[in-house]
C-alpha cells in the first residue's frame, strides 16, 4: 500500500477535474523506472487503469501502480509541498537504501553498489 497525504490528494483532484474530458476514469499513476542518478527514478502521471495494474482509492482518487513498480513503492508516502520555488510532489520511500538530493531518484537494496557521491543530475 502507498500512503498519500491529504495535500497530495487535493492537488491530484484539482488536476483530474481539469482533465475530466480526456480521462473520465483517470487516476494518478505512480511508477518506478530505471535511470536517474541513483539507479531508479520515480514518475507520476495522470492515466487510465490498464490490465494488471494495482488500483486503490484514497480520498476519492484512484492511485494506479503497475506490479513491477509496486515492489519498490510498498509503504512509500507521496506528499505535495508548496514553497517559494513553486510546488511539487515528493516520495518518501522506506525501501530506498540511498536517495538523491533531488528526491526523484533512489537506489534499492537489492541492486548492490554504493551511492555515487560525485554524480551529475540528468533531470
Amino acid at each position: 500500500m502507498i500512503n498519500i497525504t491529504t495535500a497530495a490528494t487535493e492537488k491530484v483532484k484539482a488536476v483530474l477535474e481539469q482533465e475530466k474530458a480526456n480521462l473520465p476514469q483517470g487516476g494518478l499513476r505512480i511508477y518506478v523506472q530505471g535511470g536517474g542518478c541513483s539507479g531508479f527514478q520515480y514518475g507520476m502521471v495522470l492515466d487510465e487503469v490498464t490490465e494488471g495494474d494495482e488500483v486503490f482509492e484514497k480520498d476519492g482518487i484512484k492511485v494506479i501502480v503497475d506490479p513491477m513498480s509496486m515492489r519498490y513503492l510498498e509503504g512509500a508516502e507521496v506528499d505535495y509541498k508548496e514553497d517559494l520555488m513553486g510546488g511539487g510532489f515528493a516520495i518518501k520511500n522506506p525501501n530506498a537504501t540511498s536517495t538523491c538530493g533531488c528526491g526523484h531518484s533512489f537506489q534499492a537494496g537489492s541492486e548492490g553498489g554504493g551511492a555515487d557521491a560525485g554524480h551529475g543530475h540528468q533531470h
